[in-house]
């Protein structure tokens, strides 16, 4: 009589996906479609990796400040001496806009030239900063902590398919509420509030954060933490989703999500747990279902 044999259960087959992703593993970039990966950087220190409209080129964060890559990991450029949070490349690839500092001694939004060989960065928000002197600025300052204390002050800015707006952490409403999420228009200024918590009548504390375009610019995903006032208000980081046309919100994945990245209409990239530690997971917006893709976070998915 033969011995029958249990099997294991098979892990899910890393799915290849249609456009490379970068991410962050250890400190360093790596870029991947399927089952392959190849790391472009060495020596940590690197965040936020952010893809240029042409796929030619990644903007990332080193040691806290914007420098500029090729796809490849070479040329690597320092854009500006300002303490920086993650950028996102305008839809021309002419400009990146990256979280400061602001004249008011609140996080703020800047753009600076991609091609300018001495690029100066603009003030975009507040607007009442416009045409003000750049306020000095602190060297950068390592994130430290809990992910929930990491994450809360993430400035990461995320700007809109049509390059007309840019949605970003903090914002006029700081002026009213403890910690928000705003989308501004570049042209005029004038903001608008989609997440807020804490003051403002609103007895929760919490924060949103790394803000994601959908690509037809529909909607708009994020991360988001939450203490209600009861602990049966109380949310887990988890990712929102909001549809701008209407202003319904929903909640995509599961407990422990972030950092969103939309694949396509009907898929996302995130951050989450799996095993113990930190992947990139594909996670199915209809079905829920979630595959793992790469050990590593922050991912940023080449548009071409």
């Amino acid at each position: 009589m033969s011995a029958i044999l249990a099997l294991a259960p098979t892990a899910p087959a890393t799915p290849v996906l249609p456009s490379p992703v970068a991410y962050v593993r250890s400190g360093d970039v790596y870029v991947s479609s399927g089952p392959a990966e190849k790391r472009i950087t060495t020596g940590g220190g690197y965040a936020r990796p952010r893809w240029s409209p042409d796929g030619r080129q990644l903007a990332v964060l080193k040691s806290g400040r914007l420098w500029i890559m090729k796809a490849d990991g070479s040329g690597l450029r320092r854009l500006t001496n300002r303490a920086a949070a993650g950028a996102s490349w305008s839809p021309d690839g002419k400009w990146l806009a990256f979280a400061s500092l602001s004249c008011t001694g609140g996080p703020g939004v800047y753009r600076i030239s991609t091609t300018s060989p001495s690029p100066k960065p603009e003030v975009l928000f507040p607007r009442d900063c416009r045409g003000e002197d750049l306020p000095d600025e602190p060297a950068p300052q390592p994130a430290t902590g809990s992910l929930i204390d990491r994450l809360r002050t993430d400035g990461a800015v995320a700007w809109s398919p049509d390059g007309k707006q840019i949605a970003f952490r903090g914002g006029e409403c700081d002026a009213i509420y403890d910690d928000c999420l705003s989308v501004g228009t570049v042209a005029s200024g004038a903001e608008r509030t989609l997440a807020a918590f804490g003051g403002g009548g609103l007895q929760n504390s919490g924060f949103a954060v790394v803000p994601a375009w959908r690509r037809d610019g529909g909607r708009l995903a994020f991360t988001v933490y939450q203490k209600g006032e009861t602990a049966a208000e109380n949310q887990p980081v988890h990712i929102v989703e909001v549809d701008l046309r209407n202003g319904k919100k929903r909640t995509i994945g599961v407990p422990m999500d972030r950092e969103p990245a939309y694949l396509d209409g009907n898929r996302v990239l995130v951050t989450g747990e799996n095993g113990g530690a930190s992947w990139v997971l594909l996670v199915d917006l209809k079905t829920g279902a979630r595959v793992p893709f790469h050990l590593g976070s922050q991912p940023a998915v080449r548009s071409r």
